[in-house]
This record gives C-alpha cells, structure tokens and sequence, in this order.
C-alpha cells in the first residue's frame, strides 16, 4: 500500500534508491531501441539487396528507408494502445508487454525469407514486423519515462527523466559494434546471406534479462495512489485530448529539433558518408559508436542542468544552437579529413542532439497529470515520429539528390523531382526543424519546480483538486 510517507520521498530521493528503477528503465529501453537501430542500419546497407534485389540500387535504398519509416508511423498507434493500459492497468505490466512485443518481432524479422524466396512477400512481411516494432517502441517510451519520473524527486526531475533517454544511444552503440562485429564473422557476401540475422535472433537473450529486471520493480508509487483512490480514468486517450490538446500538440512540435534531427545524424549520414564523401562505412560506424558513448555520459548532464536553469530556457538554448550548427555540420564533414568527419558527428550526437534530449522526457511528461500522463506523454512524444523522424532520413535523401524514385512494384514508378539538391538544403532543413521547435516551446509553460504529484497543477474540476489537496495533508 502506498503511504503518505512514501510520497515525501518526492522531496529527497537518492541514487542509491533509484537505482533499480533506472536500470528497469534504462536497460529495457536500450533492448528495443538496439533492435530498432539495428533494422535502421541495414536499411541503408543489407535489406536493399535482400527485399528489393529487382530495383536500381539508389532506388532500394529509398525502398528501403520507406519501410522504415512504416515503424515511425506505427508508433502512435502503440502510444494511443499501450498509453490506455499504462493509465488504466500500470506502468509496470504495460513496459513488460511493449518489450514482449518488440522482440518477438525482431525475433521473426531474423527467420523471414527474402525476396528471392517468396517474392514481393518478404517487403510486405518486413513491414509488417516493422509496424509491430514501431508500435512496441510507441509504449516504451512513455512508460520508462514515467517509471524513473514518478518514483525520483521533484527537485532533479530532469535528471531522473534522463536516465530512460540515455538507452537509445546505448540501444544506437551496441547495434553499431554488433554490425562490425558480424561483419567481421562473416565478411562480403555471408554476411548479407546469414551474418546479419544472427543478431536479431540472439535480441531472444537480452528480452529475457528486460523481462526479469522489470517484472522485479513494483508500481510507481503517483500511480499505485491512483489505483487505491480508485481514481483511474475509464477513457485516458479521450481525456487526454479533451483537456491537454494544445499540450500535446506543442510537445509534438517540441520534438521536431531532436527527432529529425537524430536520424540524419545517426542513419543519413551513413548514406551521405559513404556515397558523397567516400569514407569507408566502418569508419562512419565507428564515429557513430564514439558518438553514442559520448551522448551516454551528456544526457543525463543536460538532463540535471535543466533542473538548475530551468526547462524551457535550456530547451529554447538548444534549438537556437541546433540551427547554428546546421552548417557547420556539413562544413566539417566536406572538410575531406576523417578527423574532422568523427568531429562532425561527435558534436552533432552528444552536444547538439543531447542538449534538448537530455531535458526532453521531463518537459514533455511533467505537462500532464498522473491519472493521463501516460496517454498524454507518449501522444506528445510519438505524434512526431512518423513526421519528423520518420521522414527525415527520406527528406534529406531528396534534398541532397534532388530526385528519387519510389519502388515500382507493379503499380507505376514514382518519381519525385526537386531540382538540384545539395548538402546545403539538407542544412536549411535543420534549421526549419529547430524554428517549429522554438516557437512550439515558447507556448509551453515552464514546470521545471512544479510538483506533479498535485493536480492542481493541472487542468481539472474543482472536486479532483479537493481529493487530491484532501490526500495529501
């Protein structure tokens, strides 16, 4: 039973008593994001060859970052779902599920025949497993967030929050190192025929340790009071929107300067890398792979930064520096020094992108109140990521090359044609995504020191703050 003494702790929590929670969250969240980074990887390497053998080899990759972009638009639907059973059941049996789900699809997507074995099948099914990742990563997020949220402090909120962010450039690192790994297991060809789904058939053991290590940790302790007050919310979703749309739509515009972002500096610059500069792919791996471990140790300092400066006002700082940056970016990586070209990437993972990551989780679940922020969370968080994340990869691929073709699978070729691409469109495109996300920003108010265990923070009735004042004195 959740006493009045547990919830003091809000004023006081240690690390040592955090501790088992942020590895609860923070390994389970690594799981899912390796095996979502891990299809991201292929998608611009092996599954060009595997699922679309029969298209030109630029127009395979476009196929292929087109099924990817299949589990970005999946993850609302797996923050709407899993969001109705983390407010309506628990945060704690609502992660085991999404990460059930998440590798038991990485699992099949590692025994699925390619196209020269069923045929136009196998880009079909590898969508399918994609959309039941998407939807996996789609819950995950917002209930990590919540469990390391709900159980630390007010005081280091930012910092608490950090910890569950800090698994996707874990999640990024491991998928890199096992890439050249198996490369290396399995050189040329083999590795295109057996070597790359080895790694998603052995995701079975690391789903085994998330599953033990969550299924140890007991309820948050906001929402066990929920529970016992019987206070749940038969409708989390309808609620959610009924009462913090504008929350979450600007938490949704918040997102664009990391989301897209992310994506070309971790996946597009494989493409850019490789095929504009010509550096060898094993050299982009491996600044990709210093990179995450840098951003590992820089989240979750911005995230405790954000607890002393203010939320809003670090956020706002990392979207103006997220626009400088946009040029020099490309001006460091066309330097034509390999040097310069792991600078390039260094800087743009665990600075730019970790300035507005770290603090991200906070500032979007502290908008909502308990009985809803799991629903009202992972809306703000994952509406973005069939808009910004997912497109960016494909976006930048256009703006760099100006013209694409989409697959033709029997229904007429697609053809996009915007004139004459460059690297510096793909810059101006940075800087759009971080203007949404100033001016989204600059709606939000600032909570950095509000106590989110008190719905009068929040928009409620009137009788919902007497309960909830009534509880707590």
């Amino acid at each position: 039973m959740v006493t009045r003494r547990m919830m003091t702790t809000r004023d006081s929590t240690t690390l040592r008593q955090m501790l088992p929670i942020i590895c609860a969250s923070t390994l389970g969240t690594a799981i899912e994001w390796y095996d979502f980074f891990f299809y991201g990887f292929l998608a611009v390497t092996v599954f060009p060859v595997v699922f679309f053998p029969t298209l030109d080899p630029s127009v395979s990759i476009l196929a292929a970052f087109s099924t990817n972009f299949v589990g970005f638009a999946a993850r609302p639907l797996g923050g709407v779902f899993f969001g109705w059973f983390g407010d309506r059941i628990g945060r704690k049996a609502t992660l085991a599920a999404t990460l059930l789900l998440m590798g038991s699809a990485t699992m099949l997507m590692g025994i699925l025949p390619g196209y020269t074995a069923i045929g136009p099948a196998a880009p079909f099914l590898l969508s399918l497993l994609r959309s039941l990742q998407g939807i996996g990563v789609g819950g995950e997020w917002g209930g990590s967030v919540l469990l390391s949220m709900e159980y630390g402090d007010d005081r280091h909120r930012g910092l608490w929050a950090s910890w569950p962010q800090t698994g996707v450039p874990i999640g990024l690192a491991l998928s890199a190192l096992v890439i050249l790994l198996f490369k290396s297991l399995f050189p040329g060809e083999a590795f295109v025929g057996i070597g790359w789904r080895i790694p998603f058939l052995q995701s079975s053991l690391l789903l085994i340790i998330g599953l033990y290590i969550r299924l140890r940790i007991l309820e948050t302790p906001l929402f066990a009071l929920v529970k016992e007050q019987k206070r749940e919310v038969r409708a989390p979703i309808i609620e959610a929107f009924r009462h913090c749309t504008p929350e979450i739509l600007l938490s949704t515009g918040a997102r664009f300067v990391e989301n897209a972002p992310f994506y070309i500096f971790a996946t597009f610059v494989i493409v850019y890398g490789a095929d504009k500069l010509h550096l060898g792919k094993t050299l982009i791996l491996n600044a990709v792979t210093l990179a995450a471990i840098a951003e590992f140790f820089t989240i979750p300092i911005f995230g405790y930064l954000s607890d002393s400066f203010g939320r809003r006002k670090w956020y706002l700082t990392g979207c103006v520096l997220m626009a400088a940056f946009a040029f020099p970016y490309f001006w460091l990586m066309n330097s034509g020094t390999s040097a310069l070209f792991v600078l390039a990437v260094l800087l743009s993972l665990a600075v730019f992108h970790a300035w507005v990551y770290g603090p991200q989780a906070a500032l979007i679940a502290e908008r909502f109140g308990t009985r809803l922020r799991y629903s009202g969370a992972s809306l703000g968080y994952q509406l973005a990521a069939p808009f910004a994340g997912g497109l960016a990869p494909i976006i930048a691929l256009l703006l760099l090359t100006g013209k694409g073709s989409l697959a033709d699978l029997g229904l007429g070729k697609v053809v996009i044609d915007i004139g004459s691409g460059s690297w510096q469109a793909v810059a101006v495109y940075l800087v759009v995504l971080s203007a949404i996300s100033f001016v989204s920003v600059l709606g939000l108010r600032e909570l950095t020191k509000a106590d989110i265990s008190n719905p009068a923070v929040y928009k409620i009735t009137e009788a919902e703050v007497t309960l909830a004042v009534a509880d707590r004195v």
